[in-house]
């Protein structure tokens, strides 16, 4: 996309979550032993510790007013998207905002960096045990400064000022108890 002059990054997301059943969450299924139950065909879901995709920068008539701007654009799409494996262009601004109504895997996206994450224990066939993850998925989103090697961090620019700051706050005192 360089090469023809359309503005272009990769695009790193560390615990980046995969939602099977587009239900903007990611469930994980264990036995009380802590082995996971994906043999049970329960959830197919899952969080990969990174995924990499491109945004490109462009102007969105065709969506209306506040569109513009980088579009996410994942060249190594999982799943089909109104029949074809592809994935955007779809906005930031709309992923930040949680505008998951606008066209081009708006809420897949939205999922792959802050889905809450819904921990189920399972002893025959029974749930015996649920806990909530709201700050696994999607810790860091970066991308490489221009001119430079040093990480941009583009966390607030996917989750917002609030949601970016409190995975900052978690982060820190995580590693201050060790």
């Amino acid at each position: 996309m360089r090469v023809l002059g359309i503005p272009s990054r990769v695009v790193t997301v560390f615990n980046s979550a995969h939602d099977t059943n587009n239900n903007l969450k990611t469930e994980e299924i264990y036995s009380t032993r802590g082995e996971k139950c994906e043999k049970l065909g329960l959830s197919k879901d899952s969080i990969w510790n990174f995924h990499v995709w491109v945004e490109r920068w462009m102007r969105r008539p065709d969506l209306g007013p506040g569109f513009d701007g980088w579009q996410v654009i994942d060249p190594t799409p999982q799943d089909k998207s109104a029949g074809i494996f592809c994935c955007g262009p779809c906005p930031v601004v709309a992923i930040q905002k949680r505008c998951l109504h606008v066209p081009y895997d708006t809420s897949f996206i939205y999922t792959s960096v802050d889905a809450d994450v819904i921990q189920l224990i399972v002893r025959n066939g029974l749930v015996v045990g649920r806990t909530v993850d709201t700050q696994l998925v999607g810790q860091l989103i970066y991308t490489k400064s221009i001119g430079s090697d040093v990480p941009e961090n583009l966390t607030e620019a996917y989750k917002g000022k609030r949601r970016a700051r409190s995975l900052q706050r978690n982060a820190t005192s995580k590693r201050q108890s060790f």
